[in-house]
């Protein structure tokens, strides 16, 4: 791997993970409930999705878009804290809570995916 391409890497990853923290900002999570991190991992499993289709796995637009802008901006750790978060005052809803987001994570990155695809032919 180039220097190059571990710089878009990095470079995306700044700016996911600022978006991440954005987000974070202008959504308030209700009581212990982790809102703002379920919406990034979701949203950001649908542009991976979309990301993964529309471009080559050896381009450094993917790279940076995906890899890394995407890859900080979605977040397994917060996730999980969360989720640990959670469990000390609502088990049932931390279990629901990690369960739906690896559902909707999945759901969303198939969604993205099929979103993506280049269309064959026109429009009729």
């Amino acid at each position: 791997m180039s220097l190059r391409r571990v710089l878009l890497v990095a470079l995306g990853g700044t700016l996911g993970t600022a978006a991440r923290l954005g987000l974070g900002l202008l959504v308030d999570d209700p009581g212990d409930f982790p809102l703002a991190v379920l919406l990034a991992n979701v949203l950001g499993a649908l542009l991976i999705g979309v990301v993964a289709a529309r471009l080559p796995a050896s381009a450094e637009l993917r790279l940076l878009l995906g890899t890394g802008v995407l890859g900080g901006f979605t977040t397994y750790s917060a996730l999980m804290t969360g989720t640990l978060a959670l469990w000390g005052s609502a088990p049932l809803l931390a279990a629901a809570y990690a369960v739906g987001s690896l559902v909707l994570g999945l759901l969303a990155a198939a969604v993205g995916l099929r979103l993506g695809r280049p269309r064959r032919g026109g429009v009729s």
